[in-house]
C-alpha cells in the first residue's frame, strides 16, 4: 500500500507517529517527506491491517493536520522493518 498524505504533515512528528502505529500493527514500510510538502507512506502486510493504518492516517490522531490521503494498493515487495526517511 502506498499512501500520499496531504496537509501540514512535515516538521510535526508525523512520520514518527506513522512508524509507531505501523510497528504496533506489525507492518513493514517507510514514511518519507516529499518535496511538495506531502508525506509518502509505504506499508506492507495484510490488506486489512494496512487499511487500519490508512484509517489512522485519516482519523485525526496524528500530529499536524491531514487534509486528505490518497491510497494505491499493490503487491508486496518484501520490505522489512519500518524506516523513517
Amino acid at each position: 500500500m502506498t499512501a500520499r498524505v496531504h496537509g501540514r504533515v512535515q516538521g510535526v512528528g508525523f512520520r514518527w507517529h506513522v512508524r509507531r502505529v505501523s510497528q504496533v500493527l506489525g507492518l513493514a514500510g517507510e514514511a518519507t517527506n516529499l518535496a511538495d510538502g506531502t508525506v509518502e507512506v509505504v506499508a506492507e502486510g495484510p490488506r486489512a491491517t494496512c487499511q487500519r493504518l490508512v484509517d489512522d492516517l485519516r482519523g485525526g490522531g496524528a500530529p499536524g493536520h491531514v487534509e486528505r490521503v490518497t491510497v494505491e494498493w499493490s503487491d508486496p515487495t518484501g520490505l522489512r522493518g519500518f524506516i523513517v526517511d
